[in-house]
Order: C-alpha cells, then structure tokens, then sequence
C-alpha cells in the first residue's frame, strides 16, 4: 500500500479547489525555484514542496517532457526552454494599464473613493492611472499629472522605498502602507501601498485618496489587498500583511 502523508504537503495545501491535484502539484513544483537557483536537487525539491521522491519523480518526468524542466548531467534539476518561450509570449502580449485598471476598480467598488496608481518621473511622480470615486467631493488629480515626490502618501511611499531616511520613511518600510492627511492637499487624505515586479523590484505606488472627514482605518487594509493583488499579478511577491 502507499504511504499516507503524515501532514498535507506545501503543494497539496495550495491546490485548486476542484482542480485536478497531479496538475496542482506540477505547477507548484515549478514554483519552488526562487530567483537565484540555477538548479535544484531532488532533496531541496521535495524539502521545498513537501512531497515524496516517489511522487516528484513521476511529476519531474511529465514536465521534463514538456521541456518546462530539464535534468543535469549532475542530477538536479532546472528550468527547461518552454518557461522561456511562455515568457516571451506572455511579455510580448503584457500591459500594465490591463493589470492595474481592474484593481483600481475594484478598490474603488469597495470604498467608493478614488485610486491611483504612481511611478517615479524623475523629481516627480506620475499618476499613470486612475479612477474616481463616484461621489462629488473627491480629489481632483487626473491620470497624467505630475504630483510632487517628496508630498502625499503615493510620493512618501515610493521615496521610502527608494531608500529615503527618516522616521516616517522607515516606518513606512516596516508596515508597506503610508497613511497621511493633509501632507499635499489640506483636507485630503491619502493611503498608498508600494507594488512589486519579479525580483522585487518597486513597479510603483499604489493609492486610495479622500476627503479627510471620509477616512476609514479599514482603507489600510483595502489598500494592501490590493496592492497585494497587484504586486501576485505582475509576478511580484508582497512581504506585508493585510
């Protein structure tokens, strides 16, 4: 008889619900490279995913078959050509506008004030997109607008994560969100979270603004979620918690 699992593996805990569990843990086997390993060895592999040698194996043969895998001369194992060839399909047919607009949508559907999303633009920061909150009284900033870098909670947060010193700089390092009113606009307040790329990289600064009298502590939340969204969706991985 097979052996039962003693506990739910990495791979098993993060499978689709209805979803078919060999393919869940394939995709989760490609997953358990991390950005520097150039190749792994069946231990660090099952270290990682939680799974059997038995059953890493037979996953290992089906996906060095679809040449996502590639086995060494040496007996570990590395990302094959088809994970190339997906990325160039996938980067050539990306766009960020696509990424970032649905979330800003969403985030404004849950707290009716408007988002906003900003990169760095040398001395400046730029509201690349954006989307206004359905009410009135809102701020007025405009998707293309420069705003300035060293004010308001998009610019504090890409400052901060630019390396910036200072106290609210590092505390906005240590929690991954930016809560402030008034520091552009008297009256307005602002919470802005930072989005990641692969590697880490900072993509930019994502924003909730409002009226200060209509600030809720629970925007730090909604912002990070998603923030958090955003960062999973251009294949970054987002350190804070919600």
């Amino acid at each position: 008889m097979p052996r039962k699992a003693a506990q739910v593996s990495e791979a098993d805990k993060h499978a689709a619900e209805g979803g078919a569990v060999a393919v869940d843990r394939a995709l989760f086997l490609l997953r358990a490279f991390r950005l520097g390993d150039t190749a792994l060895t069946l231990a660090e592999l099952a270290q990682r995913s939680g799974l059997y040698k038995s059953t890493l194996l037979r996953l290992l043969a089906s996906l060095e078959h679809a040449r996502l895998v590639v086995r060494h001369a040496d007996g570990r194992y590395g990302l094959g050509p088809e994970v190339a060839r997906l990325h160039a399909v996938y980067a050539a047919s990306f766009s960020l506008e696509t990424a970032v607009m649905p979330v800003l949508r969403q985030l404004v559907q849950d707290t009716r004030e408007s988002a906003a999303f900003h990169v760095e633009q040398g001395e400046h920061r730029l509201c690349l997109y954006r989307v206004d909150s359905p009410q009135p009284v809102r701020d007025h900033a405009r998707a293309g607008d420069l705003l300035p870098r060293n004010r308001g909670a998009g610019g504090r947060v890409l400052r901060a994560f630019a390396g910036a010193r200072g106290q609210l700089y590092d505390t906005i390092r240590r929690e991954g969100v930016a809560t402030l009113v008034g520091d552009r606009v008297p009256d307005i307040a602002g919470v802005s979270a930072p989005v990641f790329g692969p590697g880490g990289e900072l993509r930019g600064a994502l924003t909730l603004t409002c009226p200060a009298s209509r600030y809720r502590p629970d925007f730090r939340t909604d912002v990070l979620r998603a923030a958090r969204a955003l960062t999973e969706t251009l294949g970054g991985s987002f350190p804070f918690d919600d």
